[in-house]
């Protein structure tokens, strides 16, 4: 019988690099999941409340993701987008542009912020940069 591996089996860590402060980057890696997903939720408002134009999320280390993971990332959307931050996602692993499509939220980041026009060249929101 084979071992395969547990969701959840990998701690989720979180860093924030805050060199551009108009622009931090939260670095996830791990497993963003059900029992996991608190910490970044709570990472995401704190940068919320700040309002810097954009907050980007770099998912290079991400290993799984599940629904609330997914819930994670459409709150930082929603709560962004009525405070006047963009959401950005960065070095989106294969399964998470799946999974992003799929869902149709990849569709759901591409849009512009209230009063901002639609610019394609900006969309990176669920390619790898």
């Amino acid at each position: 019988m084979s071992q395969r591996r547990k969701p959840e089996a990998t701690p989720l860590t979180i860093s924030v690099d805050r060199t551009d402060p108009h622009a931090p980057v939260v670095l996830i890696g791990g497993d963003l999941a059900f029992t996991t997903a608190a910490p970044l939720r709570t990472e995401v408002d704190r940068l919320l409340a700040e309002a810097p134009p954009v907050i980007v999320l770099d998912f290079a280390d991400l290993l799984f993701i599940d629904s609330t993971g997914l819930a994670v990332i459409v709150h930082a959307w929603r709560e962004g987008q009525q405070g006047g931050t963009a959401l950005r996602l960065r070095a989106t692993p294969r399964f998470l542009e799946t999974i992003l499509d799929m869902t149709g939220v990849t569709g759901l980041l591409a849009r512009p912020q209230p009063g901002e026009r639609a610019d394609l060249s900006q969309a990176d929101t669920a390619t790898s940069a």
